[in-house]
């Protein structure tokens, strides 16, 4: 596969906004640092300057918790950068090793992991792989998370650029259902169609006027209100948009994808959707 096409796939399924590829700086001391398209280094401390503040008196729903993320693509990096700066302890993982994230490790001061050992202890778990990889994940992955771990995906089918067939989402089935019975564990859906730059750049204090909102959807009511804390506390307002059986309302090609309003414009957008898959996201 030729670079340009590895980047404009990667540009085109990653949600990241700046086509430019990730920037590799070379401190002095010799170590290279990865910084994400489109931000600065003064961007980023100013970033987690902001973020040292908020955590230091802003009143937190749900305290600090141990998170595990699997995938460490621009969605799980920048959850991770977030979340670190926020003071949650977070342990990151990739499927080709714990080696190949020293970089992203010194940068946050997250823990670099196995997919086997992500969720060991953990009271949140990210899931943001591609769909195609979500049942090569390790057998019994979440056997030593907390008893009530939460788990987020943040998947999407991409049949024809990605993923290839899946027949029980071709006959209807919604994504993260399908998901949620490949682990066999429930699952919350949310970022599934939140671009990667907007988690670092677009957060803004609870009751900002036109503060974005993200979607979340799960049959599990408190699983539910953990992410939606979560996500209030990186700083977007969210939207229930239903139990997962109504999650194709948030998939690729909905109105909500990539949409970037506030909570009236994403319950309108949630509302709208249609469960026909147009022919561009069907294999």
């Amino acid at each position: 596969m030729g670079s340009a096409f590895k980047w404009a796939l990667w540009f085109r399924f990653s949600f990241c906004t700046c086509p430019q590829p990730p920037v590799l700086t070379v401190r002095p001391t010799g170590r290279t640092v990865f910084r994400p398209p489109g931000i600065g280094t003064d961007a980023m401390e100013l970033l987690k300057r902001r973020d040292r503040i908020a955590h230091r008196t802003h009143h937190r729903k749900v305290g600090s918790m141990k998170i595990g993320i699997i995938g460490a693509g621009n969605i799980g990096g920048n959850l991770t950068r977030r979340l670190t700066a926020l003071g949650h302890e977070v342990s990151i993982a990739n499927s080709r090793g714990p080696h190949t994230l020293t970089a992203l490790a010194e940068e946050t001061g997250a823990t670099p992991v196995t997919a086997a050992e992500a969720a060991q202890d953990a009271r949140v778990v990210v899931i943001t792989i591609p769909v195609k990889a979500v049942p090569n994940l390790p057998a019994g992955f979440l056997n030593g998370a907390a008893e009530d771990v939460v788990v987020i995906d943040t998947g999407n089918y991409y049949p024809q650029q990605r993923d290839g067939r899946v027949a029980a989402i071709e006959d209807g089935l919604p994504e993260s259902r399908w998901t949620e019975e490949q682990i066999g564990h429930p699952v919350i859906k949310a970022f599934n169609g939140t671009y990667a730059d907007d988690i670092l750049s677009k957060a803004l204090p609870k009751g900002s006027p036109g503060r974005q909102a993200l979607p979340v959807a799960g049959d599990d009511a408190a699983a539910k209100q953990t992410v939606r804390d979560l996500i209030d506390e990186l700083g977007f307002d969210t939207v229930d948009a239903g139990g997962l059986d109504e999650s194709w309302r948030q998939q690729p090609g909905t109105p909500v994808y990539g949409n970037q309003g506030d909570a009236e414009t994403i319950a309108k957008a949630l509302a709208e959707a249609s469960p026909e898959r147009t022919a561009e996201w069907r294999a």
